[in-house]
C-alpha cells in the first residue's frame, strides 16, 4: 500500500472528512491515533494534524510525538494542531473573547503565497474552536485572517509547516479543497495516483502473495461491499474463493432467490444457505434489540462455521470491513460508546480457526462503489441501498414472529418498489420500512379495525454517519400509503419518519 499522507488523529469529529477529501483529490492517506504513531514515518510524503475536541491549556490535552515529522516532513496543522505548534513552539493560545463557531470569510491573504494559490479574500471558512491563537510560534508567519481571527493561517518559516485555525475539511470552506491541493501537490509534492483501476491492481497483487493456493470462504449479504471484496478476491484467487449466501429468513421479499441469480451471472463461486427457520427459532420471544442483535450474529456465526467446514482445508475467512470500520475500532480514546454492535469489527470466535482477509480495509463506502464499476460490476447492485446485517429484526420492533416478517416484506416491497418506479430510487441513500408494536383503530368499508401501524423511513446522506429526511412527494407517499393498507393484510395505517440524525438513527432499533 502505498504510504502518501498520514492523518494524525486527535480526536475531532470531523477527521475522518479530512481523509475523504485527501482520497477525493486522487491521494491515498491513511489515519493514526496521535498516540499510536506508524513506525515506518519517513515513508510518507506529506502530515497533517487534526482538530481535538480538547483545549491544548488543558492538562489532559493530547500530545503527540513530533520528533520524526516536525522539520522533516511537510505538516498542515488544523485547528487543534495550529493551536499545539503555537502553545508549545513560543507562541500563546488564550480562550477566545467570543465564540469562534461557524462561518467566517477571510478579509486578508499573504500576497504570492502558494498555500493560497487560487483563493481570494472573502473565501468562506468553517469555525470551530473556544480557544485562539493570540501569538504565533516562533518564526511564525502570517498568511490569513479574518475579521474576528487576526492569525487565521500561518507558516513556519525555515521548515514546510502551515498551520491554519479553520478546517478546510468541511464543505462550509467553499476553498477547503483547493487548499488542500496546494498543499499537498504543489508543495509537498504528493503525486495524484490514488485511482480505483490501480486499486485494483495493486490489491489483486497483494491477495495473490497473501492467500497464494489456499481457500478462502466469505459470507456474502447481497450488499456493495461483500459483493466487491468477492469480485476482488476471486479476480485474485479465482475457483479457490468459496462464497456462503444465508439466507436468515430476515432479508427483503424474494430477495434470497433473486441475489443468489445475480451472483450466478457474475461467474462467483456461491452456495445459498436457507437457514431461516433456525434463526426465527432463536429470535423467538426476543424483544430487546441488541440481544435480537446478538442471537443473530451467534446463529449467523455457527451457520457459517458449518457451511465452513464442509470446505476442505479453507484457511481463510474474507470480510467486506471497510475503513471507518477500522477507524472506529481503534478510536483516540479507546473504542467509541457502543450505540449498536457491529457485525465486522471485534474478532472471530475461538471455534473458528481461520486468519482474516479484508481487501477493502482501507476505502471509504464511495471508493467501495467506485472499485466496483471500475471492475464491471452492474451499477444496479453498486447503487443498492445499505441495509442492515440483522435485516428485518430491527425494523420489527418487540418480538420477531413469521407472520411479523411477512407483513414487513410485503410492506418494505411496497415502499421500495415505487420508489424505483417513480424514479425516486437513486435519490434516496437509505429506505426501508419499519413495523411498529402498536395496533390502531380504523374503518374498511362498514366495520371497525384494530390492526398494525407502520412507519416509512427515507434518508439521504453520504457515507451514515449524519442523515437527512428526504422530502418525498405528497402524491407518492398518498399512493404508497393506499396500496400497502389495500393490499397488506393486517396494516391499517401508514406513517412517515421525518427525524434527522443525529439526535435520531437511521434504523429505529
Amino acid at each position: 500500500m502505498q504510504h502518501n499522507v498520514l492523518i494524525l488523529d486527535f480526536g475531532s469529529q470531523y477527521t475522518q472528512l479530512i481523509a475523504r477529501r485527501v482520497r477525493e483529490l486522487n491521494i491515498f492517506c491513511e489515519i493514526y491515533p496521535y498516540n499510536n504513531l506508524p513506525e515506518n514515518i519517513s515513508e510518507y510524503k506529506a502530515v497533517i494534524l487534526s482538530g481535538s475536541p480538547f483545549s491544548v491549556r488543558a492538562e489532559d490535552a493530547p500530545h503527540p510525538d513530533l520528533s520524526e515529522i516536525r522539520g522533516k516532513l511537510p505538516t498542515l496543522a488544523v485547528c487543534y494542531g495550529a493551536q499545539y505548534l503555537a502553545h508549545f513552539n513560543g507562541g500563546s493560545v488564550e480562550p477566545s473573547n467570543i465564540r469562534e463557531y461557524g462561518r467566517a470569510n477571510l478579509s486578508y491573504i499573504k500576497a504570492n503565497e502558494e498555500f493560497f494559490a487560487g483563493i481570494s479574500e472573502g473565501s468562506q471558512v468553517w469555525m470551530s474552536h473556544s480557544d485562539t491563537i493570540k501569538a504565533l510560534p516562533t518564526n511564525g508567519v502570517v498568511l490569513a485572517s479574518t475579521a474576528d481571527v487576526e492569525n487565521a493561517a500561518y507558516k513556519i518559516e525555515g521548515e514546510t509547516t502551515y498551520a491554519i485555525q479553520f478546517h478546510p475539511e468541511v464543505y462550509h470552506s467553499t476553498d477547503g479543497k483547493q487548499l488542500l491541493e496546494n498543499f499537498l501537490v504543489h508543495i509537498a509534492g504528493v503525486k495524484q495516483n490514488w485511482t480505483a483501476d490501480n486499486f485494483v491492481d495493486m490489491t489483486v497483487e497483494e491477495l495473490k502473495q497473501k492467500v497464494g493456493n489456499q481457500k478462502v470462504v466469505l459470507g456474502l449479504s447481497g450488499g456493495v461491499d461483500s459483493t466487491v471484496a468477492a469480485v476482488l478476491l476471486n479476480k485474485a484467487i479465482g475457483d479457490n474463493l468459496h462464497c456462503i449466501f444465508v439466507n436468515n429468513g430476515l432479508l427483503r421479499k424474494n430477495e434470497f432467490e433473486s441475489v443468489l441469480n445475480q451472483y450466478e451471472g457474475m461467474g462467483l463461486n456461491v452456495k445459498g444457505v436457507d437457514a431461516s427457520a433456525r434463526f426465527l427459532d432463536a429470535l423467538a420471544g426476543i424483544d430487546d434489540p441488541e440481544l435480537k442483535r446478538k442471537a443473530i450474529g451467534r446463529v449467523f456465526i455457527e451457520v457459517f462455521d458449518d457451511e465452513a467446514h464442509e470446505i476442505e482445508d479453507a484457511k481463510w475467512l474474507g470480510q467486506g470491513t471497510i475503513y471507518p470500520d477500522v477507524i472506529e475500532s481503534i478510536s483516540v480514546n479507546g473504542p467509541s460508546a457502543t450505540i449498536k454492535s457491529h457485525h465486522n469489527v471485534g474478532g472471530l470466535p475461538d471455534f473458528m480457526k481461520l486468519k482474516v482477509v479484508e481487501p477493502l480495509r482501507m476505502l471509504f463506502k464511495d471508493e467501495v462503489r467506485r472499485v466496483g464499476a471500475s471492475m464491471g460490476i452492474d451499477s444496479e447492485l453498486l447503487g443498492r441501498h445499505p441495509f442492515p446485517g440483522p435485516g428485518l429484526a430491527i425494523r420489527i420492533l418487540g418480538d420477531i414472529t413469521p407472520e411479523k416478517v411477512a407483513i414487513l416484506q410485503e410492506v418494505d416491497h411496497i415502499f421500495i418498489s415505487n420508489l424505483k418506479s417513480w424514479g425516486l430510487y437513486d435519490k434516496v441513500w437509505q429506505a426501508g420500512a419499519i413495523l411498529l408494536p402498536v395496533n390502531s383503530v380504523g374503518v374498511m368499508g362498514d366495520e371497525r379495525t384494530y390492526e398494525k401501524c407502520v412507519a416509512l423511513r427515507a434518508v439521504e446522506s453520504t457515507d451514515g454517519m449524519t442523515a437527512d429526511w428526504v422530502n418525498l412527494p405528497y402524491d407518492f407517499l398518498q399512493k404508497t400509503s393506499n396500496e400497502i393498507i389495500n393490499r397488506v393484510k393486517g396494516v391499517n395505517r401508514v406513517v412517515y419518519d421525518i427525524s434527522s440524525k443525529p439526535p435520531a438513527t437511521i434504523e429505529w432499533e
